[in-house]
């Protein structure tokens, strides 16, 4: 006959502690096999392996109901490390974006207001942050005629965060997020979207346009360098850079309307908008080109 261990010898062979032993024991994990003369638990050799798996399983975070149905073999383990690790992946991206808002509060220096509306957009579903997006596309779009290219192409490029999304992706849907709900950048929007449409009310071509794709590769190439050497778009060192970027956009270019149409549709918040939605969704990184844009309008305003 097989001695039987009290808990004292189970806890010596163990390492865990008697109270713990027989916390499980009460638990109906690790029953006894019977109990002494004098009233002390005996527990018999199939104790120590199931201890064994007891504590495996719960230093994996595993609650000792699963644990039971466990050693009365109605789950399988492998059954049980699948889902506590995919349970386990969900609690880590609900970290990770905790802790992306948390760095970006302390970056942004935000208040607490404002820490509870960046948390407010970090916990948002997929589906809701298309919504935001949406009904920020809609507020631009209202009652205008616009190329249906360029509508169906906007309404296609929709935030989509991964499901394991780095702090940086989080990052750039909290700004994201607050940008389409900023008033002065969707006023701006609309602005763009009016002009839009009125340039196809007469007539223009809404398609792309392989002269005006040049003059603006042009106009980031030649104004950015000049921004970058300090020269300034009034002086007369700028003058034959400025000749040479409005030829690019055709003969006979009336400065004056150049620089206000460039004007219109030129917003460092609407670039900003494509930089953050390239980040979410993993696309290659959209270049700042608004700076050089900013340096010919003056340029031709001078």
């Amino acid at each position: 006959m097989t001695a039987l261990l009290s808990i004292g010898e189970l806890a010596a062979r163990t390492g865990l502690p008697v109270r713990t032993i027989r916390f499980y024991s009460d638990a109906g994990v690790v029953p006894e096999a019977e109990r002494s003369e004098a009233g002390y638990r005996l527990y018999g050799p199939d104790a120590l392996a199931r201890l064994g798996l007891v504590r495996a399983l719960r230093d994996l975070g595993v609650d000792l109901a699963t644990i039971r149905r466990v050693l009365e073999r109605e789950v399988s383990v492998s059954d049980v490390a699948a889902a506590h690790a995919a349970a386990l992946d969900a609690q880590i991206r609900v970290l990770r974006v905790q802790k992306a808002v948390l760095e970006a509060v302390a970056r942004r220096g935000a208040d607490p207001k404002e820490m509870q509306r960046m948390h407010r957009l970090a916990q948002l579903s997929d589906d809701e942050r298309k919504r935001i997006v949406g009904e920020f596309l809609e507020e631009a779009f209202a009652g205008l005629e616009l190329e249906p290219g360029f509508v169906e192409r906007m309404r296609s490029a929709m935030p989509e965060l991964p499901d394991d999304p780095t702090p940086e992706q989080v990052d750039a849907w909290i700004e994201l997020g607050e940008l389409v709900q900023d008033p002065a950048f969707k006023a701006s929007i609309r602005r763009m979207s009016e002009q839009h449409a009125a340039a196809r009310a007469a007539g223009e071509s809404m398609q792309p346009d392989p002269g005006w794709q040049a003059a603006a590769a042009l106009v980031a190439e030649k104004a950015g360098a000049a921004r970058a050497a300090g020269i300034d778009p009034r002086s007369a060192e700028a003058e034959p850079i400025v000749d040479e970027l409005v030829a690019a956009f055709g003969d006979d270019v009336d400065r004056a309307e150049l620089a206000d149409r460039l004007a219109t549709g030129t917003d460092a918040r609407a670039e900003r908008y494509w930089q953050l939605l390239a980040i979410i969704n993993g696309w290659p990184p959209v270049p700042t080109t608004v700076p050089a844009w900013e340096w010919l309008i003056a340029a031709l305003r001078r």
